[in-house]
């Protein structure tokens, strides 16, 4: 699979927002199905193969909430919401639900594109891709447990190491802070994101180029981080 060319199910109940993908993610090469609410998106899924999902959360008969929760059991097909909802609660919970990533309407077309190329290649990389993980002059070899930045070795500490590897384990996708207390240190008491965000700001100090202007582990107020991935 390309992540240039693939198939790209657009779910939303506005013609309008449809349209546009249609004609925008057309010129990029994507071929493009659509559904309008959950009962078709759930039918389509069932008949068609898709490398990726645009999906709204208000729909007409039902929440898309529900279509992410009926899918990842048995499907990780990446799934970038697009919905008016920017609450910080809205967001948590389709990330926590197994969305990839969250797009706030109204969108820039650019970015949306962008963010699409992210979660196939996260895909691509996860179904056997590259083992060692490169961006913007990091380098990460989860297997030998080597991180470098600009060829330059950087000593971790065992937390440190962990919250990097969750980062790079899910390149380019959002992660909430519940996640990374829950994977790094086994809880989910969200009075531990302060002690989380000292060991970022910690990261951040080795890896960044300059720790005061992250380019690298980005934040997502409210919710989360994401280590970006080059375009």
């Amino acid at each position: 699979m390309s992540l240039d060319s693939g198939t790209i199910l657009v779910v939303d109940d506005e013609p309008a927002i449809r349209r546009l993908l249609r004609s925008t993610l057309g010129v990029q090469d994507y071929t493009v199905l659509e559904a309008a609410g959950v009962a078709q998106t759930l039918e389509l899924l069932a008949r068609e193969k898709v490398d990726l999902i645009i999906l709204d959360l208000g729909l007409p008969d039902g929440d898309g909430l529900d279509v992410i929760r009926r899918l990842r059991p048995d499907s990780q097909v990446p799934i970038i919401v697009l919905s008016s909802r920017d609450d910080e609660r809205g967001k948590v919970q389709a990330l926590d639900a197994g969305a990839d990533d969250y797009v706030t309407k109204p969108f820039g077309v650019e970015e949306l594109v962008a963010r699409i190329r992210t979660a196939l290649r996260h895909r691509v990389q996860a179904q056997g891709g590259k083992p060692v993980f490169q961006s913007d002059g990091l380098s990460v070899d989860l297997v030998h447990r080597r991180i470098s930045r600009d060829g330059v070795e950087v000593k971790l500490s065992p937390k440190e190491y962990d919250i990097l590897q969750q980062l790079v384990i899910h390149a380019g996708k959002v992660l909430t802070h519940r996640h990374l207390l829950r994977e790094v240190w086994g809880t989910e008491n969200s009075d531990d994101v302060a002690y989380l965000r000292v060991y970022i700001r910690q990261l951040r100090g080795k890896l960044e180029a300059d720790p005061a202007r992250p380019a690298l582990i980005l934040t997502e107020p409210g919710v989360g981080y994401r280590l970006k991935v080059n375009a």
